[in-house]
C-alpha cells in the first residue's frame, strides 16, 4: 500500500461560548443529573439556526486554503464526510461541499454509521480510495451540529445531558506522499450494541412525522451502565492494537487523542495506556462533547499551541454511539514538513 499522510487539520467552532448557565437555568433535578455521563464542561458552543453544516465545513477549509494555497480545492479528488445532523437528509453535505469550495472530486462520500469515530472510519477509507486509485489527495470533513438545534429545544435543555454536547467542525487533508504518514488503523464494527441508543420524539410520533413532541437521542440508565463499561474497554482496545502493530507502547505514545464524551472516560482511558494527563489533550471544558469533530478540533488546538512536535507518534482513537463502532489511527505527525 502507498504510504497516505494526515499533513494538515483545521477547525471552525461557531458563534460565542455558551456557559453553563444558559442549561441551569432550565434544569429539574433528576437522578440521571449525578451520573457520570452527564458531568457538563465549562463551556460550548452552538451552532446557529440558519449556519448550515456547509457553511461550517467551507469555513474550516479557508483556513487550510489560507496554509495551502489558492488552488487548494483543485487538487482535491476525494471528499468524505460525516455530519451528526443533516441539513439535506437526501443529499449529504458532500456534494454542496465540493460545489461551494469549487473541488471537482472524482468521488464524494458522507458515512453516518462511525459516529464519534468517524474521523478515524474517514481516515481508513480515504487511504483505501487513494491506494486503489490515481486520487492523490482527499478531504475528510467532521461536522457535529445538534447542541445548539437540539439540546435547547425547551423540553430537551432541562435534561441532564443537554449541557454536555458543543457545536464544532474538524477536517484533515490527507496526501498520497509520506511527509506525515498514517502507521496503521483499526476499525471495529459491533453490531450486537446497535440498538442500546435510541432517538426518541418521547411519544409514537417518528421523527418525520407532524405532530408535538421534541426528538432527542436517550438512554435507559440500565443502559448507561453498560455503555459506560463498554466506551471503557473498547477505546484502549483498539489503540492498543495499533500499537502493537506499529512496534510501540501505550505509554511511550507522544499524544493520545480521542473523542470526549465527558471527563471519567478521558481519565480511565490515558490510564488504561499508562499515560500521563499531559499527553492525553482535549478540548472538553472549552467545547463539550464535539462527538466526531472532537479529535480534529483537539488535534488543531493541540497543532497551532506547538504542542505537537515534527516527527512524534500522534494516536487517535474513539467509540461510536453505544459501543457498536471503534476505531484507532496512528500517525507520525508532520514528519518531512
Amino acid at each position: 500500500m502507498p504510504s497516505v499522510s494526515l499533513v494538515d487539520v483545521a477547525s471552525y467552532l461557531p458563534g460565542d461560548p455558551v456557559p453553563t448557565e444558559y442549561f441551569t437555568q432550565f434544569s429539574r433535578s433528576e437522578r440521571m443529573a449525578k451520573n457520570v455521563m452527564f458531568r457538563s464542561p465549562s463551556g460550548r458552543h452552538h451552532v446557529g439556526r440558519d449556519e448550515t453544516a456547509v457553511d461550517m465545513a467551507e469555513r474550516a477549509f479557508d483556513v487550510l486554503r489560507e496554509r495551502h494555497g489558492a488552488d487548494l480545492a483543485a487538487e482535491i479528488d476525494i471528499i468524505i464526510t460525516h455530519t451528526q445532523l443533516p441539513d439535506n437528509p437526501v443529499l449529504g453535505a458532500a456534494p454542496e461541499l465540493a460545489r461551494r469550495l469549487g473541488a471537482r472530486p472524482a468521488q464524494v462520500l458522507d458515512v453516518h454509521n462511525s459516529g464519534c469515530a468517524a474521523f478515524v472510519q474517514m481516515m481508513a477509507m480515504a487511504r483505501m480510495m487513494m491506494a486503489t486509485s490515481d486520487a492523490k489527495t482527499a478531504l475528510i470533513v467532521a461536522v457535529q451540529n445538534c447542541a445548539g438545534p437540539v439540546f435547547t429545544q425547551p423540553d430537551i435543555r432541562k435534561l441532564a445531558q443537554a449541557p454536555v454536547p458543543g457545536d464544532g467542525c474538524g477536517i484533515g487533508l490527507l496526501r498520497k506522499d509520506d511527509s506525515a504518514p498514517i502507521l496503521d488503523i483499526e476499525c471495529r464494527t459491533y453490531p450486537e450494541f446497535a440498538g442500546d441508543m435510541d432517538f426518541t420524539t418521547n411519544g409514537t410520533r417518528k421523527y418525520w412525522e407532524p405532530g408535538e413532541g421534541q426528538g432527542c437521542v436517550s438512554f435507559s440508565e440500565s443502559k448507561i451502565t453498560k455503555v459506560f463499561a463498554r466506551g471503557n474497554r473498547l477505546v484502549p482496545e483498539v489503540a492498543l492494537t495499533v500499537c502493537d502493530r506499529i512496534g510501540v507502547k501505550g505509554r511511550d505514545i507522544d499524544a493520545f487523542v480521542t473523542n470526549q464524551p465527558n471527563r471519567l472516560f478521558l481519565r480511565n482511558w490515558h490510564d488504561a495506556l499508562e499515560l500521563p494527563a499531559d499527553r492525553h489533550p482535549d478540548t472538553f471544558d472549552r467545547c463539550g462533547n464535539l462527538f466526531a469533530a472532537g479529535i480534529p478540533v483537539t488535534l488543531d488546538v493541540e497543532n497551532q499551541a506547538g504542542r505537537l512536535r515534527n516527527g512524534s507518534v500522534v494516536l487517535l482513537s474513539a467509540f461510536a454511539h453505544a459501543g457498536d463502532f471503534a476505531g484507532a489511527a496512528a500517525v507520525r505527525w508532520g514528519a518531512g514538513r
